[in-house]
């Protein structure tokens, strides 16, 4: 019976050691091992056994990216203004064995690290380099502590200062600066507004004064154009009134010949004398004035007429008075 238990347990011990030799790295993992207290090896993703009571995982490696966000750390610019900054820095380890043995306590030399490179930095910028070059100063930790962490196994990705703290006064400046600067694009941006507003008011006045002259052009031409059409009438109806009156006359002219030529040839055929000539004529100097034209002219043969109707006026008479004499 004694036998038997000492069978099993010798069998459990065993069975023990073999479980806690055997050993499953994961993913993203990385296991440094021991022997007898120096390093051995370095196991990666998969199955390893370990020699019983002389082998020992020293470390578990992450080997994933991993993020440390620091305390605010106070550094001094080139014009001796205090601020606090507090970093972010994502690094990763590439060589477990030099992580393990290359620095005691990597976590805490990365940050101590990372306040002495940005002290370094800000140092030599001034305030509003500091608060306008975020990006520069990221470049520049970056490329410091991966240079100075190479030789402990870890790779420093990317380094971000989190926020930039200055003093209250600091701030306060800053806040009276902000609201001077606002109240300056205001009053810029209202005098533009103003500007405008005048160039368009002047432009509009302009145009206004444009097409007034235009209409005031447009309206003399028109007026022109009316006292002109007015001449023109006003001298084709006092032609057209002249043409009348020379048509008349002609026609006058005409009819008077027309009825000499008349009466001479009634006298010639009658065989009268030069006096019946004249009262032919002056017959027909009668007829003509009682016709339509206005302006009668007397041909100078007709000046005659006068001093035979005189003529023939007291010769009536004087035969008049002869037959009453008879009586």
């Amino acid at each position: 019976m004694v036998s038997i238990i000492l069978i099993l347990i010798v069998i459990a011990i065993v069975g023990l050691v073999v479980a806690t030799s055997i050993r499953i790295v994961p993913q993203a993992e990385a296991y440094v091992v021991e022997r007898l207290g120096a390093y051995m090896e370095t196991w990666e993703v998969g199955f390893h056994v370990k020699v019983p009571f002389m082998d020992k995982v020293a470390a578990y490696v992450p080997l994933r990216e991993q993020v440390e966000d620091f305390p605010p750390q106070p550094v001094i610019t080139k014009d001796n203004v205090t601020m606090k900054i507090d970093t972010v820095v994502y690094y990763q380890i590439t060589d477990p064995k030099l992580f393990c043995y290359g620095v005691d306590n990597p976590i805490k030399a990365i940050e101590n690290l990372t306040a002495t490179t940005l002290r370094n930095i800000i140092g030599d910028l001034e305030l509003d380099e500091t608060l306008t070059s975020r990006e520069t100063i990221n470049t520049k930790m970056r490329a410091a502590l991966d240079e100075a962490t190479d030789p402990w196994g870890i790779k420093v990705n990317r380094v971000e200062l989190k926020n930039i703290i200055p003093p209250e006064e600091i701030q306060d400046a800053m806040e009276r600066q902000m609201k001077a600067e606002r109240e300056r694009r205001e009053a810029i941006l209202r005098a533009e507004g103003e500007k405008k507003s005048a160039v368009l008011r002047a432009e509009g006045n302009k145009e206004s004064l444009v097409l007034q002259a235009e209409a005031e052009k447009e309206a003399a031409i028109l007026r022109a154009e009316a006292t002109k059409e007015k001449e023109i009438k006003e001298a084709e109806g006092r032609a057209e009134a002249i043409r009348a009156t020379r048509k008349a006359e002609a026609d006058g002219i005409k009819f008077v010949k027309a009825a000499e030529a008349e009466g001479i040839k009634s006298i010639k055929n009658a065989e009268a004398d030069d006096t019946v000539i004249r009262l032919k004529s002056l017959d027909a100097f009668a007829k003509a004035a009682d016709g339509k034209a206005t302006k009668i002219i007397i041909p100078s043969e007709i000046q005659g007429v006068a001093g035979l109707v005189s003529s023939v006026t007291e010769i009536a008479k004087d035969v008049k008075s002869t037959t009453k004499a008879n009586k």
